[in-house]
């Protein structure tokens, strides 16, 4: 089950002194090479020093944890200063990953997501306020007629946005998590049939993997296009991605290039119906095409942004009832200081752990990782430290 955005998941606070504690339980871990592109100097002005100790930080963090394998990519400025994948991709097979190996990127597919809501928000589309389920709302009734059960009548596209639905949280009763063979329709309509809302929507702030599956059926509705074609089309490409892809379930359906989850405390990666997960948890990419997505989102030197700063102010923007803080959830990101500094998500599930950061200082990066441990927050608080931590060793970066 994915991990809920509490504390460390989501948190790109520099903790160096728990780093370093973690970290020396695990000193005597092999310094891992560095790819050869970076045997001569690089953009981004790092050394050979600076990237071997950064390389030891990523290799204390797989021993600590047991992680096959690492993919990591940090750019500058927009300009690459860093990619590093090492590690197992297939320990059955002996295969070694690679910077382009794809991972399962759990709910780092919710930045995409919200992205893709903005973009046709910006083609007038859609309003924030507009309603989703019934007669004259974006859905219709294609899930079900009214009457519905309390409240539904009333969701809006930026309470699914912004985790303030009224219900269908991440816990044990989440519906993305039952119900394996059914498909979107079916999901959707038994689940508003069945499972009440517990909250006014826009009252309360709760984690719902399940309201951004209904926001892929937004997406779906008003661009009379597949969700994942649609978000390849018109969010991918502009980046220039084109391996990205919705995953499948099964190992022996893996993509070409996919690497093989491996689950920790008997976890099945591969009981999961990833695929109908897609517009909430269900991408799976490389590091370095998750560092162009955040790249291109609001733009970088010589790169376009995908969405007006208007529109970014609004998507970074705090919704009202999450709960006071340092860093508090938006609309598809968790920020700090109100959007005007860092922008983060971090995604888990069996076999996976994510991170994405973009920073107010000029950085992009992305760490993907093929397990994750129990209990689950430890092993996303320490990756995303690891990627603060990595960047911190070349001080004239000033991250």
């Amino acid at each position: 089950m994915p991990t809920p955005p509490t504390r460390s998941p989501f948190r790109p606070t520099l903790t160096r002194r728990t780093l370093l504690q973690n970290l020396a339980v695990t000193a005597a871990a092999a310094a891992a090479p560095f790819p050869k592109a970076f045997a001569q100097a690089q953009y981004g002005g790092s050394n050979g020093q600076e990237r071997g100790e950064m390389g030891r930080i990523a290799g204390a963090f797989r021993q600590q944890f047991s992680v096959p394998a690492t993919s990591i990519a940090i750019s500058r400025n927009g300009q690459f200063a860093y990619d590093q994948s090492v590690g197992m991709a297939d320990r059955q097979h002996l295969t070694q990953v690679q910077q382009d190996s794809l991972f399962r990127v759990a709910s780092l597919s919710k930045p995409i997501t919200s992205v893709t809501i903005f973009t046709l928000l910006e083609q007038g589309k859609l309003n924030l306020t507009d309603k989703v389920f019934g007669p004259s709302a974006i859905l219709g009734i294609k899930y079900g007629k009214p009457p519905y059960k309390q409240w539904v009548a009333d969701i809006t596209v930026d309470q699914l946005l912004t985790h303030t639905c009224g219900g269908w949280p991440n816990d044990a009763n989440d519906p993305m998590m039952h119900n394996d063979g059914w498909d979107h329709t079916k999901l959707i309509t038994e689940t508003i049939a069945n499972q009440p809302l517990t909250n006014q929507p826009g009252t309360h702030w709760a984690y719902s993997n399940f309201g951004y599956c209904i926001l892929g059926r937004v997406i779906e509705q008003l661009s009379g296009q597949p969700y994942d074609a649609y978000v390849k089309a018109n969010i991918l490409a502009p980046c220039g991605i084109s391996t990205m892809q919705i995953a499948a379930n099964k190992e022996s359906q893996r993509a070409p290039n996919e690497v093989v989850y491996y689950g920790q405390y008997s976890e099945d990666p591969y009981k999961l119906n990833v695929t109908r997960m897609d517009s909430h948890g269900g991408w799976i990419a490389s590091s370095t095409e998750l560092v162009q997505f955040l790249n291109h989102v609001a733009g970088a030197p010589n790169i376009p942004a995908l969405l007006k700063p208007a529109t970014i102010k609004i998507m970074t923007t705090p919704a009202p009832a999450y709960p006071p803080g340092d860093a508090r959830y938006a609309r598809g990101w968790m920020v700090r200081d109100n959007g005007a500094g860092n922008w983060w998500h971090s995604g888990s599930l069996p076999g996976t752990t994510t991170i994405m950061v973009r920073t107010s200082t000029g950085f992009c990066w992305a760490a993907l990782a093929n397990t994750r441990t129990q209990p689950s927050n430890e092993i996303d608080t320490a990756i995303d430290q690891m990627m603060w931590n990595m960047v911190g060793t070349v001080p004239s970066w000033n991250a």
